[in-house]
């Protein structure tokens, strides 16, 4: 359901004559204003030439605001009433959301008064009105969850992490076009290597649609530097940049690697403070425990590919320091040409996919 919170009187709006401006849903996710602004705060201190929109309630922004002066000085607060909740199924985000602060982030994109949106609020709500807001750009039907895992050497680009549970092989094929132009564009790598995530590396090894998919990859007639399959083991190891699955073994993955992570962080940190001398270590140690928690955990930050205009996916529980680096990398990619990318490769896919045309099947997860 949709829940309402309390109007208080409008302020003047700032000016957004500024060439970077980053639209916010200051109300999604499991804090809310509380965790959004500082966040805001935080990035716009490493983000000289952005400004934000803020959606929500005005009271609780502007509350938050007051311990920001510098932010609130290159921001924009505009007031709604309702906030899509988290259990807000996406059929009645689509009939029901307009208005809200999720909506109205996005809305800004599609009006030309933001470069990008940011909201840490309910995923299959986003993604349902991001593609009815933007539409998709080329010919594809719907957009993609995608993830950046970190590892040795750099990062793995990671995707579908959630946004369709079932793909056949057109869509995984998609996904390969898609990720290899995001990872470009994010990560500045010039032919990223692509992979299909597979029970084994043998041919003959996984199902149906993974094999055609694989089938027509190979014939190499979309001009990605394609590697075959790869295993689960292979996504934190870097063998290749990016590994392309279905938004079901996506999201599962991904969220054991999240879990896995935290608890090594945990166990670590509950070693160091188990007595007062490795207390003290630990304090001294603190500034490398927070990199070696960054090292091993994705990043919080789930870019919509395939969308006509940039929305990323801020993790529900994220906090503060979580949502200032998607803000970071919203920057980034907005002034990035990653988009026109994936629309210039989409126009190779009809040819490779002549000979199969399969027929999708899908949902929201």
């Amino acid at each position: 359901m949709v829940r309402r919170i309390r109007p208080p009187p409008r302020d003047e709006s700032a000016d957004l004559t500024h060439p970077l401006v980053i639209s916010i849903d200051a109300m999604g996710g499991d804090h809310g204003p509380s965790v959004v602004i500082p966040a805001c705060a935080k990035a716009l201190a490493e983000l000289p030439d952005a400004r934000l929109l803020l959606h929500g309630d005005e009271a609780q922004i502007r509350a938050e605001l007051a311990r920001h002066k510098e932010l609130a000085a290159r921001s924009e607060v505009r007031h709604t009433d309702r906030v899509i909740a988290m259990d807000e199924k996406p059929a009645q985000a689509m009939r029901r959301g307009k208005g809200t602060s999720m909506w109205n982030a996005v809305e800004a994109i599609r009006e030309g008064q933001a470069n990008a949106a940011i909201s840490a609020g309910n995923t299959g709500a986003l993604m349902a009105i991001s593609k009815l807001i933007l539409r998709m750009s080329a010919d594809l039907e719907r957009p993609a969850l995608v993830a950046s895992i970190p590892h040795a050497n750099g990062m793995t680009t990671f995707l579908d992490v959630g946004a369709n549970v079932d793909c056949d092989a057109a869509r995984l094929v998609e996904f390969a076009i898609m990720g290899e132009a995001y990872h470009r564009a994010a990560h500045g790598v010039a032919r990223p290597t692509v992979g299909l995530l597979n029970v084994g590396s043998e041919e003959m090894k996984g199902h149906e649609e993974v094999r055609e998919a694989h089938r027509i990859l190979r014939e190499g007639k979309i001009d990605l530097a394609y590697k075959g399959f790869v295993e689960g083991d292979d996504i934190t190891k870097g063998t290749v940049e990016v590994v392309v699955t279905d938004g079901f073994t996506g999201n599962v993955s991904l969220k054991a690697m999240e879990g896995a992570a935290r608890f090594m962080y945990d166990e670590l940190r509950a070693a160091l403070t188990s007595g007062m001398v490795t207390s003290l270590g630990a304090l001294l140690a603190r500034p490398s425990l927070l990199r070696f928690r960054d090292k091993i955990s994705p990043l919080p930050a789930a870019p919509l590919l395939g969308l006509n205009g940039l929305v990323l996916k801020c993790h529900g529980s994220a906090d503060a320091r979580d949502f200032a680096k998607a803000l970071r990398a919203a920057a980034d990619l907005a002034q990035s040409g990653f988009a026109s990318e994936i629309e210039r490769n989409m126009r190779r896919l009809p040819a490779a996919l002549a000979p199969t045309a399969p027929a999708s099947a899908d949902g929201a997860a």
